[in-house]
C-alpha cells in the first residue's frame, strides 16, 4: 500500500504525505449502488459554490467549534499568473485530545474560491508553523507545496491531510463511531486555493472563509479515521484541430514549473514512474494506477478529484480478479457537484489487495468552457492551476488490527 500519509502532498503539490484529522471531506461523486449520491450532469461551465444545504445537528457527545479567517485576503497571484495558494494557520485551542468528527467550510466569495484544503499538524511541527507565520508579511503565505512549512514535523509527512472544500460540498459525517484524532496542541493550516480566471488574473475582492470543526472526546471503541490518496498520472494531448508552443510535453512541463516550482514540476514524470513500472509516458484521455494494500484497513468513505476538464473518474478493489468490485464510480464528473460519498457498507481490505483509479479528461471542453477558452491550447499534465489537471481518488480509512 502507499501509506495512507503519503500521496497527497499531490492533491495541491507534489506528494508526499496526509493522514489524519479533519472532517469527513468534502468530494466528488457517486457510489456504485448509492442511491444518495446521484451522478452529476453538469457541464461545469459556472463555478455554483457552496451548497445551502442546512448544517446537520449535533449528535450526543458532540459539540461545534467555530473558526474564521482573522481577517479577508485579497489574492496576488505570482508570475502573473491567475492562481495562487494562500495558507494560514488557525489555533483550535485544544487542551486536551479530541476526535474531529465533522468539518464544514464555508468560502465568503465563491467567484475566487477554488478549492480549500485543511491539514492538521501534530504538537510537534507547531512551532515550525508559527515561525513560518511569524516571518512571513501579511496574511499568511503561498503555499503550492502542501502546507509550505518547512520545519521536519510538517515537511516529512505528519501534517495530514484532513478536509477538502470543493464547489458543491458540504459536510458528510460517518454512521459509525470514528473520526480524526486531534491531539492537545494540535494547529490547522488552511490552504486556499484562489483561481483569478474570469478577471484575467485581475483582484476580484477579498475573502474571509470560515470553518466549523465537529469535536468529540471519543471512547476507547472510537475508531481513527485516515485519508489515503490514490492518484493518477494526466497526459492529455492537444486536440487534434490544437496547436502551440504548449502543446509539447517537455514545454507544458516547464511551464507547470515556472508557476508553481520544481516539485509540482516534477510530478508528472514521477507519477508515470509510480505508475508505468518506469515506462514512458501513455498519452490520451484515460490513465489509471494502481495502489497496493500493505496493511489492514477499513474503507469507509470516499470521493475523486479533477479539474475542469474531468469527465469521470472510478476506484476499484481488486480488478480483473474474482474478488473485484467497484468502491468509487463517478461515471460524470461535475467540477461543480463534488462531494464525498459513504460507502454503502464498510470494506474490508489488507495485504494482497490492490486499489485502481482510473481518470477519464477531455481537451475538447477547453472550448466550451469559459474560464478555459482565452487560454492557449496545452498538454496537460499534473499541476495546482486551474487550467492543468488532476486525477485522486480519496479514500477515507481506518487502520485495523491484522
Amino acid at each position: 500500500m502507499t501509506k495512507p500519509d503519503s500521496p497527497l502532498w499531490r492533491f495541491g503539490v507534489a506528494t508526499m504525505a496526509l493522514a489524519t484529522a479533519f472532517a469527513v471531506v468534502a468530494a466528488c461523486g457517486s457510489d456504485a449502488g448509492n442511491s444518495a449520491a446521484p451522478a452529476a450532469t453538469g457541464s461545469h461551465g459556472a463555478h455554483a459554490g457552496g451548497s445551502s444545504a442546512p448544517p446537520q445537528p449535533l449528535r450526543a457527545g458532540e459539540r461545534f467549534v467555530d473558526l474564521k479567517m482573522v481577517e479577508a485576503y485579497t489574492p496576488a497571484p505570482p508570475e502573473g499568473g491567475t492562481d495562487e495558494y494562500r495558507c494560514q494557520m488557525i489555533d483550535p485551542g485544544l487542551t486536551k485530545a479530541a476526535f474531529l468528527t465533522g468539518t464544514e467550510f464555508t468560502p465568503e466569495n465563491v467567484a475566487i474560491a477554488h478549492h480549500a484544503i485543511v491539514y492538521a499538524v501534530p504538537p510537534g511541527g507547531a512551532a515550525a508553523v508559527r515561525e513560518q507565520d511569524a516571518e512571513t508579511p501579511g496574511l499568511g503565505w503561498q503555499c503550492f507545496g502542501g502546507t509550505g512549512v518547512a520545519g521536519a514535523e510538517v515537511e516529512e509527512g505528519d501534517a495530514a491531510w484532513v478536509d477538502t472544500w470543493a464547489p458543491g460540498a458540504t459536510e458528510t459525517l460517518l454512521d459509525q463511531d470514528a473520526g480524526y484524532k486531534l491531539e492537545p496542541g494540535s494547529l490547522l493550516v488552511l490552504q486556499l486555493h484562489y483561481n483569478l480566471l474570469a478577471t484575467d488574473g485581475k483582484p476580484a475582492g477579498s475573502d474571509r472563509s470560515a470553518v466549523r470543526l465537529r469535536l468529540t472526546d471519543g471512547t476507547p471503541q472510537t475508531r481513527e479515521l485516515e485519508t489515503w490518496s490514490l492518484d493518477a498520472p494526466t497526459d492529455l494531448p492537444c486536440a487534434a484541430d490544437e496547436s502551440g508552443p504548449l502543446c509539447d510535453r517537455a514545454a507544458s512541463i516547464a511551464d507547470v514549473t515556472k508557476r508553481f516550482g520544481p516539485d509540482v514540476g516534477e510530478m508528472a514524470d514521477r507519477q508515470v514512474e509510480e505508475c508505468n513500472q518506469g515506462g514512458a509516458p501513455k498519452p490520451g484521455d484515460t490513465q489509471t494506477c494502481d495502489h497496493k494494500v500493505e496493511a489492514p484497513m477499513t474503507l469507509f468513505a470516499g470521493f475523486g478529484h479533477m479539474h475542469m476538464l474531468g469527465r469521470a473518474i472510478k476506484v476499484e478493489l481488486n480488478p480483473g480478479t474474482p474478488k473485484a468490485r467497484v468502491v468509487l464510480d463517478v461515471p460524470q464528473f461535475d467540477f461543480d457537484n463534488q462531494r464525498l460519498v459513504k460507502l454503502p457498507a464498510p470494506v474490508e481490505i489488507g495485504p494482497g489487495d490492490t486499489l485502481r483509479v482510473t481518470c477519464t479528461h477531455d481537451a475538447g471542453l477547453r472550448k466550451r468552457l469559459p474560464q478555459l477558452s482565452k487560454l492557449p491550447p496545452r498538454y496537460v499534465v499534473w499541476g495546482d492551476g486551474t487550467s492543468d489537471e488532476m486525477c485522486i481518488g480519496i479514500m477515507t480509512v481506518s487502520p485495523r488490527e491484522p
